[in-house]
C-alpha cells in the first residue's frame, strides 16, 4: 500500500438492506422524501461536501438501486454484498475503490436522507486535523438500541452495541449515528482485521475504533444532531422524515425573503426554488423541477410539477401571479407578469410578458405571446390520439370565452377570436375569426315546452 495520498475522499454509500418493513415491492431506499429517494438525498450530502468519487454497496434489488443511482451521479460506481454480515463487510465489498489508501474514506448510508454536506464535511475536516477515524455521534435522551460512544476525556475508546454493552456503557446518552470517516493509508489495514466475536457473529464497522487504538493510532467523535442521521425502516418513520425536510425547506425558504402565509400547509422538493419577495398562499404543492423568479404570486390550493428526468421544468419570471386552483404542469415557462388564473391548467407552453389566462382553461403544447387575453374556457386541442401538436397564439391576439383552437394552427398578433368558435385554420394578423352556428330564436317556444311538461 502506498504511504502518499492527496487529500482527497471517497465516499462509501451502504445501500443494502432488505428493507421489508416498507410492506413494498419498491427497495427501500428508493422511497421518496421531498421528491427523491432515500439514497439520492446521500448522493448529494456527498457531493455537496466535495467527494470525487462515490462506491454504492448494494444487495437486494441491486440492478434497481445501480440504475437509480448511476442516474443521479456519474461519479459512482457499484459493488455488491452477496451475503449480510455486517457492515465492515458491506464496506469491504467496494475494497477495490479503496485498498490503494489514495484517498480518504467517508462511510453513509441509503436510508438516512436527512444527513447532509455539513455533517460530511465535519468527518472530513476532523480527518485533515490529524485524526486517523472520525465517527460521527449524538446525545441522545433516549439511547435505547443505539451502540455507545465510550470516550476518555476527547478520545473515542470504543464504541459498544447495545447487545453488547454493559449497565455503565448503556447509561452512556453519546450514540453512533454509523458515519464514519477513516485516514486513506490506514483504511483497509483495520477493515480487513475486523473479526465477528459479538452477539450478532456479525463484522462490526465499530469495532476499527478499538482496533485503530490497539495500533496507536488517533480517534475522534464529531458531534451532530440526531434527527440529521435518522435511520428509516418503515412508512411510520418514511413520515416523520417528510416532515423534518418539510420543516427544514420552509424555514430555508422564509430565512432566505420569501412568504409563506401557512406553511405546514406548504410542500417542497429536493430542488424547489423560490425568489425573494415571493408569497405562496396556504394548501400549495411544488412537485420536483420548479422554479420562481422574485416577485412571483402563487395563490392557494396551486400544484406545480416538472419533469426532472427529461428537463421540462416549471419555470415562473417575476411579477407572475398563479392561481388559486391552478395546475403547471411539465414544461411551463410563465413570462414576466403574467396571470395565471383559477382552474386553469398549463403544460409544455410558453407564455410571454403580461399575457393572461385567467379562467377554466386548458393551455397545451403552445406559445402565448406577449399582452394576449385567453378568455374563460378556452382549450387549445392538441392530441388527436396518437400525437401532439402545437399552438400558435400571436402578441396581444384575443381569444373569446369558451374557444376550442384545433392545433396545429396559428392565431397571428392582434387577431380575435369570437367567444364559442371552434378553430380549425390558421387566422391573420389583425382578422376576426367566428366560426359557430347561425343564433335562431323562437318566440313562446319556453312556454309551451313548460307546458307539455307539466300536463304530462
Amino acid at each position: 500500500m502506498s504511504d502518499t495520498f492527496t487529500d482527497r475522499f471517497l465516499g462509501i454509500l451502504l445501500a443494502a438492506g432488505e428493507g421489508t418493513r416498507m410492506r413494498s415491492n419498491l427497495p427501500k431506499v428508493l422511497h421518496k422524501i421531498g421528491g427523491l429517494s432515500m439514497v439520492g438525498h446521500v448522493i448529494r450530502a456527498f457531493e455537496g461536501a466535495g467527494c470525487e468519487n462515490l462506491a454504492l454497496v448494494v444487495g437486494n434489488q441491486a440492478e434497481k438501486v445501480s440504475q437509480e443511482c448511476e442516474k443521479l451521479s456519474s461519479r459512482l460506481i457499484s459493488y455488491i454484498q452477496n451475503e449480510r454480515l455486517g457492515t465492515a463487510h458491506a464496506v469491504l465489498a467496494a475494497q477495490e475503490s479503496f485498498k490503494d489508501g489514495k484517498n480518504h474514506i467517508i462511510i453513509g448510508y441509503g436510508d438516512t436522507p436527512l444527513v447532509t454536506a455539513e455533517l460530511f464535511n465535519a468527518i472530513k475536516d476532523a480527518l485533515l486535523e490529524g485524526a486517523d477515524i472520525a465517527v460521527l455521534g449524538f446525545e441522545s435522551d433516549n439511547p435505547h438500541g443505539y451502540g455507545r460512544l465510550v470516550m476518555n476525556g476527547e478520545a473515542l475508546i470504543a464504541i459498544r452495541e447495545e447487545k453488547d454493552a454493559n449497565d455503565e456503557e448503556r447509561a452512556i446518552k453519546f450514540c453512533n449515528s454509523g458515519i464514519m470517516g477513516l485516514r486513506g493509508k490506514h483504511a483497509h489495514d483495520i477493515l480487513r482485521v475486523i473479526g465477528n466475536n459479538n452477539a450478532k457473529g456479525e463484522y462490526y464497522l465499530t469495532d476499527a475504533v478499538e482496533i485503530a487504538h490497539a495500533k496507536g493510532l488517533k480517534v475522534r467523535a464529531v458531534i451532530g444532531k440526531e434527527e440529521e442521521t435518522l435511520g428509516v425502516n418503515n412508512r411510520y418513520e418514511l413520515s416523520n422524515a417528510e416532515a423534518i425536510f418539510q420543516r427544514r425547506k420552509r424555514k430555508e425558504f422564509m430565512l432566505s425573503g420569501v412568504t409563506l402565509q401557512a406553511p405546514e400547509t406548504t410542500f417542497f422538493s429536493y430542488d424547489t426554488e423560490i425568489g425573494a419577495d415571493s408569497v405562496i398562499e396556504p394548501n400549495c404543492f411544488f412537485a420536483p423541477g420548479v422554479c420562481l423568479a422574485e416577485n412571483v404570486t402563487i395563490k392557494a390550493n396551486s400544484y406545480l410539477e416538472g419533469d426532472v428526468v427529461n428537463n421540462k421544468k416549471v419555470s415562473i419570471a417575476s411579477e407572475a401571479i398563479i392561481g388559486p386552483f391552478a395546475r403547471l404542469r411539465p414544461g411551463s415557462l410563465i413570462g414576466e407578469k403574467v396571470k395565471v388564473g383559477n382552474f386553469c391548467e398549463i403544460k409544455n407552453a410558453q407564455i410571454e410578458k403580461g399575457a393572461k389566462v385567467n379562467h377554466l382553461t386548458y393551455i397545451g403544447d403552445a406559445e402565448i405571446g406577449a399582452g394576449a387575453n385567453i378568455g374563460a374556457g378556452t382549450i387549445t386541442c392538441n392530441y388527436d390520439g396518437y400525437s401532439k401538436y402545437k399552438t400558435i397564439i400571436g402578441q396581444n391576439a384575443f381569444i373569446g370565452s369558451n374557444s376550442s383552437l384545433v392545433a396545429p394552427i396559428t392565431i397571428e398578433s392582434g387577431a380575435y377570436i369570437g367567444s364559442g368558435s371552434v378553430v380549425t385554420k390558421n387566422v391573420e394578423k389583425d382578422a376576426l375569426a367566428v366560426a359557430r352556428g347561425k343564433l335562431r330564436i323562437i318566440s313562446g317556444w319556453a312556454e309551451v315546452f313548460r307546458g307539455k311538461k307539466i300536463q304530462k
